[in-house]
């Protein structure tokens, strides 16, 4: 199922031991279009320090009390690395904070989250997802091609940062980033909910982020690769309803496009025969 960002802010994250504050934004990696962790607002309990929490901590959410429950506890998340999250996260410190709480690190594999397309698959009970590393003293240590990527250039973003983003078509704007939609399951951004009213009064669309041909950082703008005519004629976006596999099928047919499930089907056949 897929949720909205702006609904899971103020979300609580309950650790084993009690809670540790509520969800305040996400990070998400702009390659990959996924959610690689939650910023987390601690609370008076912390002095309001903001946290990073991964995916992979979370277990099966409460819906109905607005509860994320984490493999962790209070006392881990005080002692954890201490990341200014106002600031660009570079992966030196992801690895750092990754390696803290005993997880490996996502880049490292053929799939969305390390070799698999779940977060938790990279938890220590699925061992296949620790090939390649060694755990030393509660870390993980990863392998060479992990440690030369470890300064890379970070590709995360902040999703509150990139609403109100302008969505530029071929043939002239169209709108603006309201919120996404993520899957509940792996994290991964699945539409942008994109607010129209500033070309056609109170409509909102979605536009999947592989329609995206360029996100200029600097000028706040998204470049998609669709025209205004097929935008104003695509299914309206209802955020009180929820949306279904059938729905999503015919937003794809509208845009002459084929859907994220069968070519994540494609994908997994391919690595699977690696």
């Amino acid at each position: 199922m897929l949720r909205n960002t702006a609904d899971l802010e103020r979300y609580v994250i309950g650790a084993s031991d009690g809670t540790i504050g509520h969800v305040k934004d996400f990070y998400f990696d702009d390659e990959a279009w996924v959610v690689r962790y939650l910023v987390v607002d601690t609370g008076a309990w912390l002095s309001s320090r903001s946290v990073l929490i991964s995916p992979i901590a979370i277990g099966r959410p409460n819906w109905t009390e607005k509860l994320l429950p984490v493999s962790i506890t209070k006392e881990q998340v005080r002692n954890s690395p201490d990341i200014d999250t106002e600031k660009p996260v570079s992966r030196f410190q992801e690895a750092q904070n990754l390696e803290y709480y005993g997880y490996p690190y996502y880049w490292v594999g053929s799939g969305v989250w390390g070799q698999g397309a779940y977060p938790s698959m990279m938890l220590p009970s699925f061992g296949s997802a620790f090939q390649g590393r060694q755990v030393q003293g509660g870390h993980i240590r990863a392998d060479g091609e992990a440690r030369g990527r470890e300064n890379g250039h970070p590709h995360l973003r902040s999703c509150n940062e990139v609403v109100k983003y302008h969505i530029h078509a071929t043939d002239g704007d169209i709108g603006h980033v309201h919120s996404m939609l993520v899957d509940e399951e792996t994290w991964a951004i699945r539409y942008l909910i994109v607010d129209t009213s500033n070309w056609w009064l109170g409509h909102q669309v979605l536009i999947a982020p592989q329609w995206i041909q360029n996100v200029s950082w600097p000028d706040a703008k998204v470049s998609v690769d669709l025209n205004r005519r097929a935008v104003q004629g695509a299914p309206p976006y209802d955020s009180a309803a929820r949306l279904d596999r059938h729905q999503e099928a015919g937003i794809y047919k509208h845009y002459q496009r084929d859907t994220y499930w069968t070519d994540e089907v494609i994908r997994e056949a391919a690595t699977s025969r690696l």
